[in-house]
C-alpha cells in the first residue's frame, strides 16, 4: 500500500505521486478543477475513499438558521452554503467482482498531474486485487472554460495478466453522505439532505436528474451522456432512483484489452426557470458536448489556456517552487472567475465549502486586481454580479439608517450572512473596496460604457454611504467612526486610516465619474451639489498621525493602546482569536493582518516614502498574520521599503499556502486571495507596478534569490510586457499603440514593438524589521542553497 505523496516542484504543472489517504482532502483541493461556473473537486473517480466529496454550482446554496444568544435590531436572520449538488463525476470499477479501492490489495502506482497549460486532471494506476487480478487504470477530467455548463471524463482500464471481468458504473448521486460537520447542529441538520427530487430518468447511455432545495428554492438538472469502446463481450444498461442515477458497462477482457468510456457531465440551475426548461437546458448542452467529442473538448481547453498564457504568464527565474506556485496560483484564480458571468467570486472559490462558499472583500481586494490585469473580462463580470446586488445592499443601508448602498460583509446572494456584526457589518471599508475594483476596472480597462451603465451607479451609492456614514467634526474634519478595519483583531474604532482614506478614494471617484457622464449621473439624482459635498468629505478627511511615535495609527488612539504580551504568547496559541477572548484582542497593539500596511499598498499616494519605512517597521512588531490575507500585501510594502529579501519570504509565505499547506486547512478548499497574493507579491512587489492614473508605473527591484522577473499586463488596449533582472528592466509592447510609463519616477514613451531597457537602481540599506517573536515568516519555507 503506497501511504505517502510526493508533489514534484515543475514550472508548468503540479504532480502527485502516491497517495495519502490521510491527506485526501489536501489533495481533492489542489486538483480540483472548475471554471467559475461548475466546481469539482479533486476527488478520486471511485468515490471512496474520500476526504470531502464536492461538487459546485456557482450561487447554489442553502439557508441556515443563524442563532444568536440575544437578539439585536438589523442582525442578519438566515445564512447562506454552499451546498454539494449532484455528483457526476463517480466511476465505480468493478473486477471480477471486487470494487477497485485503493485500500485494499495492493497499490502498485498511482499517480496524479494536472498540466496549467491543458486544464486536464490525469491519473495513472496500476493496482492487484486482493485475489490478485492486475490491473491499469487511465483517467481525465475537465471542466470546460469553451461550454461552461460541461464537466467531461475519460477512463480506461485494461486487464494486464488474466483475463478479467470488469463492470463500470457511472454515477449520478444526490445528497451524497459528507462528513460530519461540527457546530451548530440546526444548521448541520439542513445541510444534510438539501436537495428534494422532482424527476429521474434512464435511457440507453443517458441519465438524468432535477432537485429543488429544501429551502432556498433553487432547481439544479444534472444530465449524463456516454460513449463506450470495448470488446464484443460488452454489454450496456441504465437506470435511475429519486437520488441517483446509473449507467453500466461490463465485459471481459483478454490480457491487454481495454474498455474505455467518455462521459459528458451537464448542469443547469436556476432560482427562477422552470422545470422543463433546466431540463431542456441541460440535455442541449450534452448534445453539444458530444458533438465536440472528448478531443474536440480538450483541443478547445488549450486554446483557451493558450490565450491566458500568452497575455498573463509570469516568469520566475531563481526560485523553482515560486516559479510552479505562482502558476498553480494564476490557473486556479482564472478557474474561479473565467465562466462566472455575473456571479460571485467565493473566497476557495469552487474548491471547498471553506467560509460557507462566501464571497467577502477578498475579491474586490486580492482576485480582481490579477483578473482586470490578465482576464479584464472576468473581472468585469465580477463586478456586474455586484451591481445585480444594489438593491438588496440599498436595503441594508436603509436598514442601517444610512444613505447609499451597504454591501454585505459576507455572502452568496447578496444578502448579509455575516452574524457578528464587529467583523461584519461595521467592516464597512467593503463598499469602498468594491468602488476601487471598479474604478480601477475603468482605468485599465477604459470601458466607458461599463461605467456609465454599472460603474457609476456602484459609485454613486458607495459614495452616498460615506457621506451619510462620516461628519464633520467641530475642527472641521470628516470622521468615520466607529468602524472596523481590514485588521479583525481591531473593531469599532475611529477613523481607520485604511477605511479613511479608501472611502476618500471612493467619494473622488464618485465624483469624476459623474462628471464624466452627467446625463446619467442626473438621472440617479446626483447634481453639482452633491458632487461638491463629496468632494469636500474627501478634502476634510482625518488621517490620524502620531508625532510622538512618528508613525500613523492604525485607528486614531491606537498607538496608545497596550502591546500585546507576545514574548509570554507560545506558538501553540496561535492563532490568537481561537485561544483569547475578543474583547482582549480588540483593546491591545496585536494584528491579525496588514491594515495600515495594506493602507500604504493601496493608497500609496498619502504617505512619504519616510513615513513608509517607519510605518512599516512600527507594524512588523506586531502583526501576527493569523490571516492568509496578510503576507501578500507584507511583500509589497518590504519591497518598496528596500526590505527585498523579506519580501521574498513573504511572497513564498502567500505563494506556498496551499502547496505547503501552511495553515493547515486546505483541505476545506483553496486560499484565492492568497493565490492571488503570490501575483500581487511578484508584479506588485518587485515589479513595482503601481497604477492609480493615466501614467502607470514601475520601480522594479529583485531580492538576491531572484535572477529574473517577467510579466505581462492588459493595460489600455495594450498588451504590455514587463522583465526584469538584477540591473535592467525592459518593457515592450507587443499588442497595441505606444505608452506612457513611469520607471522609478523616470517618464519613459515605449513604442509598439521596440523594447525599452533602463537601469535599476540599488536598493537602500537598511536594518531588517522585527517580527513578534515566533511569528517571523516561515524561514524553512526558503529554497535550498
Amino acid at each position: 500500500m503506497i501511504d505517502k505523496a510526493s508533489y514534484l516542484i515543475e514550472p508548468w504543472s503540479i504532480r502527485e505521486s502516491g497517495v495519502d489517504l490521510w491527506d485526501l482532502g489536501r489533495s481533492e483541493s489542489l486538483f480540483a478543477l472548475s471554471n467559475g461556473h461548475i466546481g469539482l473537486r479533486g476527488n478520486l473517480d471511485e468515490g471512496d475513499p474520500h476526504g470531502l466529496p464536492g461538487s459546485y454550482l456557482n450561487s447554489v446554496h442553502e439557508l441556515r438558521p443563524l442563532p444568536y444568544a440575544e437578539a439585536g435590531y438589523g442582525y442578519p436572520e438566515s445564512g447562506q452554503t454552499v451546498i454539494n449538488v449532484t455528483d457526476g463525476k463517480i466511476i465505480r470499477l468493478l473486477v471480477d467482482d471486487e470494487p477497485f479501492d485503493i485500500r485494499y490489495g495492493e497499490l502498485r502506482s498511482h499517480q496524479r498531474v494536472i498540466d496549467f497549460r491543458e486544464g486536464v486532471l490525469s491519473r495513472d494506476v496500476e493496482w492487484v486485487s486482493p485475489a490478485g487480478q492486475t490491473i491499469r487504470v487511465h483517467s481525465e477530467r475537465l471542466v470546460s472554460f469553451s461550454q461552461r455548463s460541461i464537466a467531461a471524463f475519460y477512463f480506461e482500464v485494461e486487464a494486464v495478466d488474466n483475463p478479467a471481468r470488469v463492470v463500470i458504473q457511472s454515477e449520478l448521486v444526490a445528497n451524497e453522505q459528507l462528513p460530519t460537520r461540527r457546530g451548530d447542529p440546526r444548521a448541520a441538520a439542513v445541510l444534510e439532505s438539501p436537495l428534494i427530487s422532482e424527476r429521474h430518468r434512464a435511457d440507453g447511455t443517458k441519465v438524468e436528474t432535477v432537485h429543488i432545495t429544501r429551502h432556498s428554492e433553487i432547481r439544479v438538472a444534472a444530465a449524463l451522456d456516454h460513449h463506450f469502446e470495448g470488446p464484443d463481450s460488452l454489454g450496456i444498461s441504465s437506470e435511475s432512483e429519486p437520488d441517483a442515477g446509473r449507467v453500466t458497462a461490463t465485459a471481459v477482457l483478454l490480457p491487454g484489452q481495454k474498455l474505455r468510456m467518455v462521459k459528458w457531465l451537464a448542469y443547469g440551475w436556476s432560482e427562477q426557470r422552470s422545470l422543463p426548461a433546466l431540463r431542456d437546458q441541460a440535455a442541449a448542452a450534452l448534445v453539444a458536448a458530444r458533438q465536440t467529442g472528448w478531443g474536440g473538448l480538450v483541443r478547445e481547453q488549450k486554446e483557451y489556456l493558450d490565450a491566458f498564457w500568452n497575455r498573463a504568464d509570469v516568469e520566475v527565474d531563481g526560485d523553482p517552487e515560486v516559479q510552479q506556485a505562482v502558476r498553480f496560483a494564476l490557473f486556479h484564480v482564472l478557474q474561479s472567475a473565467a465562466r462566472a458571468e455575473r456571479r460571485a467570486i467565493p473566497a476557495k472559490g469552487l474548491t471547498g465549502p471553506g467560509y460557507d462558499g462566501h464571497a467577502f472583500w477578498d475579491s474586490e481586494t486580492y482576485v480582481l486586481p490579477v483578473l482586470t490585469y490578465t482576464a479584464p473580462d472576468a473581472a468585469g463580470d465580477a463586478l456586474r454580479w455586484r451591481h445585480a446586488t444594489l438593491p438588496l445592499a440599498r436595503e441594508r443601508a436603509e436598514l442601517l439608517g444610512l444613505a447609499g448602498a451597504a454591501f454585505p460583509w459576507r455572502t452568496i446572494h447578496g444578502e448579509e450572512c455575516s452574524g457578528y456584526w464587529p467583523a461584519g457589518t461595521a467592516a464597512f471599508h467593503v463598499n469602498a473596496d468594491i468602488a476601487d475594483a471598479v474604478a480601477r476596472y475603468v482605468n485599465v480597462t477604459k470601458d466607458e460604457r461599463f461605467e456609465r451603465e454599472v460603474g457609476l451607479e456602484i459609485l454613486v451609492e458607495t459614495a452616498r454611504l460615506w457621506r451619510s456614514l462620516g461628519h464633520h467634526d467641530l475642527d472641521g474634519r470628516f470622521r468615520i467612526d466607529g468602524v472596523t478595519g481590514p485588521d479583525e483583531y481591531s473593531a469599532i474604532a475611529d477613523n481607520n486610516v485604511y477605511t479613511n482614506l479608501m472611502a476618500r478614494r471612493n467619494l473622488i471617484a464618485a465624483a469624476d465619474a459623474a462628471r464624466r457622464h452627467p446625463a446619467r449621473a442626473a438621472e440617479l439624482g446626483v447634481d453639482a451639489e452633491v458632487t461638491a459635498s463629496w468632494r469636500d468629505a474627501a478634502e476634510d478627511m482625518f488621517i490620524p498621525y502620531d508625532p510622538h511615535l512618528g508613525v500613523h495609527p492604525q485607528s486614531e488612539g491606537f498607538t496608545e493602546h497596550q502591546v500585546w504580551d507576545f514574548e509570554h504568547t507560545t506558538p501553540e496559541q496561535y492563532p490568537l482569536l481561537l485561544h483569547f477572548p475578543y474583547f482582549d484582542l480588540y483593546r491591545k497593539q496585536v494584528i491579525k493582518q496588514a491594515d495600515l500596511v495594506l493602507a500604504m499598498q493601496r493608497c500609496g499616494d498619502a504617505f512619504t516614502m519616510d513615513e513608509k519605512i517607519r510605518n512599516f517597521a512600527y507594524y512588523e512588531a506586531l502583526t501576527v498574520r493569523d490571516s492568509s490575507l496578510s503576507a501578500c500585501c507584507q511583500a509589497v510594502m518590504a519591497a518598496e521599503c528596500g526590505h527585498l529579501s523579506l519580501a521574498h519570504d513573504y511572497l513564498r509565505e502567500a505563494a506556498l499556502m496551499d502547496l505547503r499547506d501552511i495553515e493547515h486547512n486546505t483541505g476545506d478548499g483553496l486560499h484565492m486571495a492568497s493565490l492571488a497574493g503570490s501575483w500581487i507579491a511578484l508584479v506588485e512587489g518587485f515589479g513595482g507596478l503601481r497604477d492609480s492614473g493615466e501614467v502607470i508605473a514601475f520601480s522594479p527591484r529583485l531580492p538576491e534569490g531572484l535572477t529574473r522577473l517577467a510579466f505581462g499586463l492588459c493595460v489600455r488596449g495594450r498588451h504590455l510586457r514587463v522583465e526584469v533582472s538584477d540591473a535592467t528592466a525592459t518593457y515592450t509592447v507587443s499588442d497595441g499603440p505606444a505608452i506612457t510609463l513611469l520607471h522609478h519616477g523616470q517618464t519613459v514613451r515605449v513604442q509598439p514593438s521596440k523594447p525599452v531597457s533602463l537601469d535599476v537602481p540599488p536598493a537602500p540599506v537598511l536594518d531588517r524589521p522585527k517580527q513578534p517573536s515566533g511569528r517571523e515568516p516561515l524561514r524553512f519555507l526558503r529554497p535550498p542553497g
